[in-house]
């Protein structure tokens, strides 16, 4: 059995130790901080994602394409095109396995700055963190 240590609380360090229990392994989740939420609880407007189910659901005709040049184009000379790549082709499975996993609310999608399609998903209740 594989045992772990997820160095941040964060969403990215919280969803490193739940794959790692979804597949059976032991895992300690150490933070500097005195709770959990890392830089995500400043996340307030909620998480992008192209051409997710909730998307295609409302009729927004997004695509990890274009996520990515409107990613790229808002980095200007600080892109890097293969982490960006990354986030837009990976951000539909990402939003919907939080939807999946933790029955989250994340059925409303807005158009924020930077982007040509709503692609922000939040809950109705309250921001994403606390949903």
């Amino acid at each position: 059995m594989a045992q772990v240590i997820v160095v941040g609380g964060g969403l990215s360090g919280l969803s490193a130790a739940h794959t790692v229990l979804e597949r059976g392994g032991r895992v300690v989740v150490i933070d500097k901080s005195s709770f959990f939420g890392g830089n995500s609880t400043k996340a307030t407007s909620g998480i992008n994602g192209a051409l997710t189910r909730t998307q295609i659901e409302k009729g927004i005709k997004d695509s990890a394409e274009i996520f990515y040049e409107d990613t790229k184009h808002s980095a200007r000379g600080l892109a890097r095109p293969h982490l960006i790549k990354a986030l837009a082709h990976n951000s539909a499975p990402a939003v919907e396995w939080l939807q999946d996993a933790f029955k989250l609310d994340l059925s409303l999608v807005s158009r924020l700055g930077g982007h040509s399609f709503p692609r922000t998903h939040r809950g109705k209740e309250r921001f994403p963190g606390m949903t």
